[in-house]
Order: C-alpha cells, then structure tokens, then sequence
C-alpha cells in the first residue's frame, strides 16, 4: 500500500498564504514553514548562547517544519477570520483535529510515532510552544516589513498588531531578534550589500 504523506507535504506550497491582502510577493505556507523553522533555530540559538536558557533549537525546528501541516487539507485560514468569534474559532479547531489524523493516517504504520507529536497537539515544553508561537508571529511581521517596504500600505495594520502581538510574550530572545536581525529586512539587495563594505571598514 502507497501512503501518500510527503506527496500530501509537497502540495503546501499550493496553499497560498495573506489570500485577504494585496501582495507585491505572494507567498505559500511551504515556504512559511520553511520561515519559521528558520527563526525557530534562530530564536533557540539566541535563548540558548545569549540567555543562557536550555532550548534546543534542532527541536524546535522540527516542529515549526510541521507547524501548519493540516493546511494542505483546510488551507490557510486568514486570521480575522478564524478569530472573528469564539464559535468560528473552536470549529476551525476541530476541522484542524480531525485534518491531522487524516495526515498522520497517511504516515506509514511504522513511523507514525514519530509523527504524532509534530502533527496532533503541541510539544509537553511550554517553552518551546512559546517559541513556536514567537517565530509564526515574526515570520508575519518580517512579511510586513517586507511588503510595506516595497510601498505596499496593505499590511500597515498587520504589521501593528504582529508587532503588539510580538511585544506581549515579553521574551528576550524576540527584543533581541527585533534590534539586530529584523532591520536587515527593510533594506534593498545594494543597501545590505553597502552595509556589509561598511561593517569591513570599521
């Protein structure tokens, strides 16, 4: 029997993201993920060098890679619309239940163990799931910066409140995500590459 579980993976990157929105750059959620997981080694990396705390930033990648995997079967709900009301929200949560057994059911027998943690439910370390939360915030506001620098006033008030959203989890890997890493992408190719001549200067 054929299980059709990376095949069902790979169709992600038909899932387009921001559908509500005008984009200068469309993006899909495979490419999020890939985001995410991104700033999730980064954000762990930063917790663990800087801060000094114990996160393992191999396994929060590994989550984010698989944070919005139900999305091949539901697609991308934009968030005004599942957060319209509680009601909507809680049945959008249980369509996202019940898309996740029907993915792990296509992992093969031997491996679903494997997978079940990554696809139902969150990781047992709160720290982590904060994280997680951390990097899906960032990525949209990295997507923000990003659009309203090419002049797209679009996503002004989505940047807003990623921001606020962002400022709230209080966590000092984030502030320190915002101070040195978020301005690099406000600047064109040319800009980044005249910093970098800048920076060898000195």
């Amino acid at each position: 029997m054929a299980n059709h579980f990376l095949a069902y993976l790979y169709r992600l990157q038909y899932i387009e993201r921001w559908s509500l929105m005008r984009n200068t750059t469309s993006e899909n959620v495979a490419e999020h993920s890939y985001h995410v997981a991104l700033i999730a080694h980064t954000l762990g990396t930063i917790a663990r060098e800087i801060f000094k705390r114990d996160v393992n930033p191999d396994e929060a990648v590994t989550y984010a890679l698989f944070h919005d995997a139900t999305e091949v079967f539901t697609g991308d709900i934009p968030t005004p619309v599942k957060h319209h009301n509680p009601h909507i929200l809680a049945n959008f949560r249980e369509i996202e239940a019940l898309a996740a057994d029907r993915l792990l059911a296509t992992v093969p027998a031997a491996l679903q163990e494997n997978y079940r943690p990554l696809l139902i439910g969150k990781p047992d370390n709160p720290e982590l799931n904060k994280l997680l939360k951390a990097a899906d915030l960032l990525d949209a506001y990295l997507k923000c910066i990003s659009e309203m620098s090419a002049g797209n006033r679009e996503f002004a008030t989505a940047k807003r409140q990623s921001e606020e959203k962002l400022r709230k989890l209080d966590m000092p890997e984030v502030e320190w995500f915002l101070t040195h890493l978020a301005p690099g992408f406000e600047r064109t190719i040319d800009e980044l590459s005249e910093d970098e001549q800048g920076d060898g200067e000195r």
